[in-house]
C-alpha cells in the first residue's frame, strides 16, 4: 500500500507526527517541576507504531530518541496481549528494558483508535535523582550498576486508567527529591496524554484501517531518502578510532575502533576491535550505541532528512559484546549517554568524512561538567547542575562551530537555564558566564569557543565531578583545521586555597567559588585561508585575541584594534 501513497500526502504525515512530538515536549516543559526540565529540556518526546517501530523523533535530544524503539518493544515484548486502553508503562533498565541509562526513565502511553492499538506516545526524561551513592543521579565512583539508582523493568504504572499507588511510593522512596520527581512524572504523563489524544485525531483523519499503511509510508520514504545518501559515499571500506584515555578512575589506553563498509546501498558499522568494558560508568548499552549510530548518520547528511526508524533501514550495527559500546551486566553505565556516544559520533563523522570529503566535519570537545547536591537554608535538598561547562561544536565546510553549543549528543537541543532563575532556586550567586578568548581551533572555519563560567557556592555540597574534557584537547580539526584548547575545573576555597577538579570523582567541599574553563571546538580548513575580516571581527569580538589572530591566521591587527594591516598580514600569509 505505501507504494502507492503520493509524497505530499506522506510528507504531511510526518509533518503532523513531528508537530505532535514538539507539542508533547512542549507540555512537558511548561509542567515539569524541575529546572533540569523546565529550563534544560533534557528530555524527549517521540512517537513509535504499533509495532515498537520509530516514526517520529522530532523532540528534545538525539541520544534520546534513536533507540527509543528498543524500550517500545521491550514492552511489546514483556506485556504481549495485555496491553490495554488507558495503560501507561514506565521503565529505565538498559540491560532487561531497552534503555540508555538508568536516569532516562520512559514513559509509554499506548495509542488505541476504534479498540485497535495503533501507536504509542512516548517522553523519555533524565530524573534530577533516582537513588544510587551519589545526588543528582551521576555517581562518579560507581563500578556496577547497583550503584547507580534504582534498576527498572517494563512496569505498569497506570492499569486501565487507575495509577498504581503501591508502585507510585515506591518510586517516591528511591529518590532524594520526592517532591520534584512526583511532579515530573505528572508532567511526563500529561504529556503522553497530549500526544495520545492528537494521534487518534490523526489516525482517525486517515481511517483507522488505513493508518498503518500511512505510518509504513513515512518509514519506507525515510529508506529511500536515506538510500540516496548512501549513494553519494564512495564504495569501500573505511576505518577510524577515537581514544578512550580513562576509565573515569586512572589512565587507560582504550579505544572506539569503527569500520564501515559501503556497499549495495548498504552501510555495515562494526565496532570489532573496540576496547573491553571498563570499571567506571561509562560503558554503552545496545540501545545507546544504536542511537549514536543513527545520530551520527542523521548529522552527517541534510538536516531535512526524515528523523525516524525507516531512515536507517539499509544500516547493519554490529556491537561486540563485553566492549565499551555494548557491554554486559552489571557494568555501569550512567555516563555513556554523552560518553562514550561522543566517541561513537565521532568515529563514525570520520569514517563517512573518507567515504565523503565534503561532508566532513571537524570535532566538537567534551564537557567539564559537574552536579552539585546539598542542603538549602530551609533545610531541603537540592541538585543543581553546572551546565556551562558545556563544549563547543566544530567548524564545517562554510561555517564555523557554535559556541558553548552543549554535548555533542544533544545537537544544541539542551538549554542553558537562567541564571536568575538558578539564583532564587539554590544557594549561589554567578560570578561570571562569558566566552574564552582563544579557545576556538583555528581554521578557515574556527572551531567554536568555550566558556568561562565561576559561581560561588553559599553551602557546603558533594560534588559529582564529570569532567571529561578536563585537560588535553578533546576536539580535532579537519581538512587542515586545529583542535580547540582543553578544558579545566578549579575550586576556591573559603582559605583561599585552589585545588583542581579530577576529570571523574566523589567529593564533598564547604562553601566554595567553583569555575569550569570548558574547552573549544575543533576548525576546519587551513587557517592561513581563513577571511581576514572574519579574523577581526573575532578579535572584536574577544573570541580571538590580536595575538592569536597573528600567530594562528596569519592576520595582522592595526594598532587601534578596528581594521587589519594588510600589508603585514600579505607578509605573514606569504609562502614560506
Amino acid at each position: 500500500m505505501s507504494s502507492v501513497l503520493d509524497p505530499v500526502t506522506l510528507a504531511l504525515v510526518q509533518n503532523r507526527l513531528d508537530h505532535i512530538s514538539h507539542q508533547m515536549g512542549w507540555v512537558m516543559t511548561r509542567t515539569a517541576r524541575s529546572p533540569i526540565f523546565s529550563q534544560s529540556h533534557d528530555f524527549s518526546c517521540f512517537i513509535a507504531d504499533a509495532r515498537g517501530i520509530l516514526i517520529s523523533q522530532a523532540d528534545g535530544i538525539p541520544i534520546h530518541t534513536g533507540g527509543g524503539g528498543f524500550a517500545v518493544r521491550a514492552v511489546l515484548r514483556d506485556f504481549k496481549g495485555a496491553i490495554e486502553p488507558d495503560d501507561v508503562f514506565l521503565l529505565n533498565d538498559p540491560y532487561t528494558a531497552g534503555g540508555n541509562h538508568l536516569p532516562d526513565w520512559v514513559i509509554l502511553r499506548p495509542v488505541f483508535a476504534a479498540g485497535k492499538l495503533v501507536a504509542f506516545a512516548c517522553n523519555r526524561a533524565h530524573q534530577a535523582d533516582i537513588g544510587g551513592g551519589a545526588a543528582g543521579t551521576y555517581n562518579s565512583a560507581a563500578t556496577e550498576i547497583f550503584h547507580e539508582g534504582i534498576r527498572l523493568p517494563v512496569l505498569k504504572l497506570i492499569e486501565k486508567g487507575k495509577v498504581r499507588d503501591d508502585l507510585w511510593r515506591l518510586l517516591m522512596l528511591n529518590t532524594r527529591l520526592p517532591e520534584a520527581l512526583d511532579g515530573d512524572l505528572h508532567a511526563m504523563l500529561g504529556s503522553t496524554r497530549i500526544g495520545m489524544e492528537r494521534l487518534v485525531m490523526l489516525v482517525e483523519e486517515l481511517g483507522v484501517d488505513k493508518a498503518d499503511n500511512f505510518f509504513e509510508g513515512v518509514l519506507a520514504h525515510a529508506d529511500r531518502r536515506f538510500q540516496t545518501c548512501i549513494d553519494r559515499l564512495a564504495q569501500g571500506v573505511w576505518t577510524a578510532e577515537e581514544s578512550v584515555d580513562n576509565d573515569c578512575f586512572e589512565p587507560i589506553e582504550g579505544r572506539i575502533a569503527l569500520t564501515l563498509t559501503v556497499k549495495d546501498r548498504k552501510l555495515i558499522v562494526d565496532f570489532a576491535g573496540t576496547s573491553p568494558q571498563v570499571r567506571g560508568f561509562k560503558n554503552s548499552s545496545i540501545a545507546n550505541s544504536t542511537s549514536a549510530v543513527f545520530m551520527a548518520l542523521a548529522s552527517f547528511f541534510e538536516p531535512d532528512l526524515p528523523k525516524n526508524e525507516g531512515a536507517f533501514r539499509s544500516v547493519e550495527i554490529r556491537l561486540p559484546e563485553g566492549t565499551l559500546v555494548n557491554a554486559r551486566a552489571p557494568a555501569a553505565m550512567t555516563m555513556n549517554t554523552v560518553f562514550v556516544a561522543h566517541e561513537i559520533v565521532h568515529v563514525m563523522w570520520k569514517a563517512l568524512s573518507q567515504a565523503l570529503p565534503e561532508r566532513a566535519s571537524a570535532g566538537w570537545s567534551k564537557a567539564v561538567h559537574a552536579v552539585t547536591a546539598g542542603i538549602r537554608d530551609d533545610g531541603g535538598r537540592y541538585v543543581m547542575y553546572q551546565w556551562a561547562g558545556a563544549p563547543a561544536g566544530g567548524g564545517v565546510e562554510g561555517r564555523d562551530g557554535f559556541h558553548l553549543i552543549g554535548h555533542l549528543i544533544t545537537l544544541g537541543g539542551l538549554t542553558l537555564p537562567n541564571l536568575e532563575t538558578y539564583e532564587q532556586l539554590y544557594p549561589v550567586r554567578f560570578k561570571r558566564q562569558e566566552i574564552r578568548c582563544d579557545t576556538a581551533g583555528p581554521g578557515a572555519y574556527r572551531g567554536g569557543a568555550g566558556c568561562d563560567y565561576e559561581v560561588e557556592m553559599f553551602t557546603p555540597a558533594d560534588y559529582a565531578f564529570r569532567g571529561e574534557g578536563v585537560g588535553a584537547p578533546s576536539s580535532f580539526g579537519a581538512a587542515g583545521g586545529k583542535a580547540g584548547s582543553g578544558g579545566e575545573v578549579t575550586l576556591t576555597l573559603a582559605s583561599g586555597g585552589v585545588i583542581n577538579a579530577p576529570k571523574y570523582g566523589v567529593e564533598r567541599h564547604g562553601p566554595v567559588s567553583y569555575r569550569a574553563l570548558s574547552p573549544g571546538g575543533g576548525g576546519y580548513g587551513d587557517p592561513k585561508k581563513r577571511d581576514p575580516a572574519k579574523v577581526l571581527r573575532d578579535v572584536r569580538d574577544g573570541i580571538v585575541s590580536a595575538a592569536g589572530a597573528e600567530r594562528d591566521y596569519g592576520v595582522a591587527i592595526a594598532a587601534d584594534g578596528r581594521s587589519v594591516d594588510a600589508a603585514r598580514t600579505a607578509s605573514l600569509r606569504a609562502p614560506g
